[in-house]
């Protein structure tokens, strides 16, 4: 069976790792500054969603693990702190 980029594994997790490759890749392009400004727009735009994508594969990375943490009630499991002090 022939499988197309669209029929590959679609997990949270194989999705966040092919955005952020994806991302690190546009992040590259645009600091090297060999790229017209509508270029540049449109990669950035590109980031944009591929940053969404991954906050949102976090966001429910997270969740999973709260509800493994406490099945019963995830949402009354604490916060998760990235251990920064942004």
């Amino acid at each position: 069976m022939h499988t197309t980029p669209d029929s590959q594994d679609t997990s949270p997790v194989s999705d966040f790792e092919r955005s952020m490759k994806e991302l690190e890749s546009l992040v590259s392009r645009l600091e090297s500054g060999d790229m017209t400004l509508e270029q540049s727009l449109d990669a950035y735009a590109r980031g944009v969603a591929l940053y969404n994508r991954c906050k949102a594969a976090l966001d429910e990375a997270e969740l999973r693990v709260r509800q493994l943490s406490d099945p019963a009630r995830p949402e009354q499991s604490s916060e998760f702190t990235s251990g920064s002090d942004d």
